[in-house]
């Protein structure tokens, strides 16, 4: 992994960089297509959400988040509850998505507003935090060779050309990665040159949709969706992201309580339009600056085409992504995967810490809330000396 940003001493009479849209902003403003796509057509074909609202509010919460944090801290699908509520197929209703969303949106608000988080993320040594990268990490380097199984010569190709362009700065390697997925996708079903004259252009704005929600949906989407989320949350979205960007991007700081806050007030504003839950998940991160993004540039980048996509082509959009073949998504997953995973080579050289390194991260693949438990449980064995390894 190349270095960023690796000098942390700052003239105090210097202004922070802003957003830059060159063509590594491009380039990086894809690498999330892993995570983001499967959940928004799991949600727009299952669920039955209408595309508009769905693409509209990603759109504007990316540009809202690349405006505002000037880095790239990503707008994601929030896993737990998308997983479940796909997972739940007809049994799940627009109401209850709604619900967890507005539920998700003040818990964290509320968490934010009071400052606690901060005190909650100084528990955690760095054996635990680069224990929840490294298990989120192996998390998508699984999924992405799963999706890579769907068409294994697609993906090697696929593989092969990342490796080779990765660090080149003339050509990213997202753009090569983009154009051989559609080209792969048209030649392994040249029926699709034929479904496309059928993408035509259809202006609609989007509509209010907290009316969907009854009490029954209100509750069930809490109880169901929302509260299962919350440990995942803390540990990937909140303590996870705050430690990947402040590494990273040491000149534009941040704490839990600001990405709680901010994380809120996206889930508040989501279901008014009929979007859904969304987080900062570290994971996005990892996958825009594997592929080039350096500045919130690449959001905004991508705010912009999901909002034009929303606003003129929604009713169009599914057929649009059938071009892309999912084994190149899953190439996608797998680099940004390894650039989560290969955050935790500087945990240090003690026995101890590898011990509490990947115990968190073993839970971590299970579940991201009850690894960072297990990691504090190892962590506080070892201070106290209750046992030796």
């Amino acid at each position: 992994m190349h270095k960023i940003h690796m000098n942390n001493k700052k003239n105090p009479k210097q202004k922070p960089p802003g957003n830059r849209y060159d063509r590594s902003e491009w380039a990086g403003a894809f690498g999330d297509l892993g995570t983001l796509i499967p959940f928004i057509v799991g949600y727009i074909s299952i669920i039955k959400l209408d595309p508009l609202g769905v693409l509209f509010t990603f759109g504007i919460l990316l540009i809202g988040s690349g405006l505002y944090y000037k880095t790239p801290i990503p707008v994601q699908p929030m896993k737990a509850i998308g997983g479940a509520a796909i997972a739940g197929g007809a049994a799940i209703t627009s109401g209850m998505i709604f619900g967890a969303g507005i539920f998700t949106g003040l818990f964290w608000l509320i968490l934010g507003l009071t400052g606690k988080l901060n005190s909650i993320s100084k528990i955690a040594s760095k054996p635990v935090l680069r224990g929840i990268m490294l298990g989120l990490g192996l998390i998508f380097i699984i999924e992405g060779t799963k999706m890579m199984q769907t068409d294994f010569l697609i993906a090697v190709i696929g593989l092969a050309l990342t490796f080779f362009l990765l660090t080149n700065k003339r050509i990213p390697a997202m753009f090569v990665l983009i154009i051989f997925g559609i080209a792969a996708g048209l030649i392994r079903n040249p029926e699709l040159i034929k479904e496309l004259a059928n993408v035509h252009f259809d202006f609609r704005l989007p509509q209010y949709s907290l009316g969907q929600i009854t009490y029954s949906d209100f509750f069930k989407g809490i109880l169901i969706l929302g509260i299962p989320q919350i440990p995942l949350t803390l540990g990937n979205a909140v303590i996870a992201i705050t430690q990947e960007n402040n590494r990273l991007f040491p000149e534009h700081p941040v704490t839990e309580n600001k990405i709680a806050i901010t994380q809120g007030i996206m889930n508040l504003f989501s279901p008014i339009f009929g979007g859904i839950p969304v987080c900062h998940g570290a994971g996005g991160m990892a996958g825009h600056v594997r592929f080039g993004a350096r500045t919130g540039g690449s959001l905004i980048i991508l705010g912009g085409i999901l909002l034009i996509v929303g606003l003129c082509f929604s009713s169009s959009f599914l057929l649009l992504l059938s071009i892309f073949p999912a084994s190149v998504l899953g190439v996608v997953l797998f680099f940004a995967g390894l650039e989560l995973a290969v955050s935790a080579r500087d945990v240090g050289s003690d026995k101890g810490d590898y011990y509490v390194l990947l115990i968190t991260a073993g839970f971590s693949i299970w579940n991201i809330g009850i690894g960072f438990v297990a990691g504090l449980i190892m962590q506080e064995m070892l201070k106290r000396k209750i046992f030796k390894v």
